[in-house]
C-alpha cells in the first residue's frame, strides 16, 4: 500500500515532512546518495481489550497508532542489509546467504535476518538494502516498538522486491515468526497484527493461522474522551522471563484438560476442577487463567459495545479487566523488583485524577512501562499536570488512531 504524507499525518504532515527530511539527511550521511531510495512508515499499537490473551488463542481489540517508525531505503544488488538508525547509530548487517539463526550483536540483526528467512521460506523475494530509520515508538513504552520495526522491515520488502504483495496478515506472521524464533521473545500475534493492519481492530485467534478480523468504528472525541497512555519510568528490557512466564503457566492449565491452549477449554469445566488444576499446576497458574477466560470474553465484548454506541459500558469492561491484570494476571510489577512499582503507582495516581470518571489500566505486555486512560476531555489538562508531577513532563501521550499499517510513503 502506497499513501502520501498528507493521507498518513493529516494536519501534521508539515511537521513530519521535517522529520522525513532529517531521515534522508540521515541516509545521504550513511550510505551516499540516494537516487531511487523511498520512504516506508510503520506504526507502533496499543492494546484496548485482552491483555495477554492472543498467545493462548484469545480475542483482542488492538489500534494502529499515529507514533510510527520511518526508514528510507533503497533496493542494492549486495546481497547485503545495511540498517542505521537516528536513535542508535551503529551499522547493523545481515548477509543473506547465511540466514540462519545465530547469536546477535543487536536485537536489529536477530530480527531481520528472522524476517529475510521466513519471507524466503514462504516463497517471497528477498535482496539487499539499504535503509535509515527514525522512530517516535518509544522503546519499552508499551507500544510496541519491536512490532513496528518488524512490520517496517516487512513492508520494505513487500515493496522493493514483491510489488506489495505480502497482505497484512501474511506481514503480521512473518514478524512474529522473527520476534519468537530468531530474538527469542514468545509473543503472540496482537503487537504485529496490531500495527501491520491498522485502525481499531477486533482480532480472534481461535485459529492463528486464519485470525479473523474485523474493523471497528472508535471516535473517541465524540464521546468526549481522549486515550492517554503514561509512561511510568520503567523498561520492558530486562523483563522477558516475566513476559515468557505468562504462556507457558496458561498452557499448563490447558494442558490439565488435555488441551494445547486455554481457548480450548471449557470455562465451566476449569471452576468445577479447580482444587485438582490448583494441585496439578500452581496458584499462579490457575489465577492466570482465570484471567483468561474473563480477559478473553471481554475484548469480545468490548468491542460490541463500542459497535453499539455503548461507551459506558466499554468503560467498565476497561476498568473490570484492568483489575484482573493487577489481581490475577499480575503483570504490574516485577516479581525480581517488588520496590519498583511505577505502573501501580501509576494506576492509582490515575483513579485519584480521574476522580470516578474514565478509566486507566495496565497496558501491553506489563511489568513495567505504561499504563493506559481514557480522560475525559474537560479533565485532560489537570490530568497531565497530575502524572507530569510524578513521572515528568513528557511521560503523558495523548494517542490519535491510525487507520494504516505498514505502508510506502510518498513525499
Amino acid at each position: 500500500m502506497t499513501v502520501d504524507m498528507k493521507e498518513l499525518y493529516g494536519q501534521n504532515w508539515q511537521e513530519q515532512a521535517e522529520r522525513y527530511e532529517k531521515i534522508r539527511r540521515g541516509f545521504l550521511e550513511t550510505f551516499g546518495a540516494d537516487e531511487s531510495a523511498t520512504f516506508f512508515s510503520a506504526p507502533g499499537r496499543t492494546e484496548i481489550g485482552g491483555n495477554h490473551t492472543d498467545h493462548n488463542h484469545g480475542r483482542v481489540l488492538a489500534a494502529a497508532i499515529d507514533l510510527d517508525i520511518v526508514g528510507m531505503a533503497r533496493k542494492t544488488d549486495t546481497g547485503i542489509v545495511r540498517l542505521r538508525s537516528f536513535e542508535y547509530p551503529r551499522l547493523d548487517t545481515v548477509e543473506l546467504n547465511d540466514l540462519q539463526p545465530r547469536r546477535e550483536t543487536s536485537g536489529s540483526q536477530a530480527l531481520i535476518r528472522g524476517i529475510c528467512a521466513q519471507c524466503q521460506k514462504l516463497g517471497y523475494q528477498v535482496g539487499g538494502f539499504d535503509c535509515y530509520t527514525m522512530t517516535r515508538v518509544l522503546k519499552g513504552s508499551g507500544l510496541s516498538s519491536s512490532a513496528a520495526f518488524e512490520i517496517l522491515v516487512v513492508t520494505i520488502i513487500s515493496h522493493l522486491y514483491n510489488d506489495g504483495s505480502i497482505d497484512p496478515v501474511t506481514a503480521a506472521k512473518i514478524a512474529q515468526y522473527a520476534e519468537n524464533v530468531y530474538f527469542g521473545k514468545p509473543s503472540g500475534l496482537l503487537d504485529q497484527m496490531a500495527s501491520s493492519v491498522g485502525s481499531v481492530t477486533a482480532m480472534d485467534f481461535a485459529d492463528p493461522e486464519k485470525p479473523v478480523i474485523e474493523k471497528v468504528g472508535f471516535d473517541l472525541r465524540a464521546y468526549g474522551y481522549s486515550l492517554c497512555v503514561v509512561d511510568t519510568g520503567g523498561s520492558h528490557a530486562d523483563l522477558t522471563e516475566d513476559y515468557a512466564s505468562i504462556p507457558p503457566e496458561m498452557k499448563a492449565v490447558a494442558k490439565f484438560f488435555g488441551k494445547n491452549y486455554l481457548r480450548e477449554v471449557d470455562e465451566a469445566t476449569f471452576y468445577a476442577n479447580l482444587d485438582d488444576v490448583r494441585r496439578a499446576t500452581s496458584d499462579r497458574s490457575v489465577l492466570r487463567a482465570m484471567h483468561f477466560f474473563d480477559d478473553d470474553r471481554l475484548a469480545y465484548e468490548e468491542a460490541q459495545a463500542l459497535k453499539e454506541g455503548n461507551f459506558s459500558t466499554f468503560l467498565d469492561m476497561v476498568r473490570a479487566s484492568g483489575k484482573s491484570s493487577i489481581q490475577r494476571l499480575q503483570n504490574v510489577y516485577a516479581p525480581a523488583n517488588p520496590q519498583e512499582q511505577g505502573i501501580t503507582l501509576g494506576i492509582s495516581l490515575s483513579e485519584r485524577l480521574l476522580q470516578g470518571r474514565g478509566a486507566c489500566r495496565v497496558h501491553g505486555g506489563g511489568f513495567a512501562g505504561t499504563i493506559q486512560s481514557y480522560v475525559p476531555l474537560d479533565m485532560l489538562e489537570e490530568y497531565q499536570e497530575g502524572v507530569a508531577r510524578v513521572f515528568g513532563q513528557a511521560s503523558c501521550y495523548i494517542l490519535t488512531v491510525r487507520t494504516q499499517g505498514g505502508v510506502q510513503v510518498e513525499q
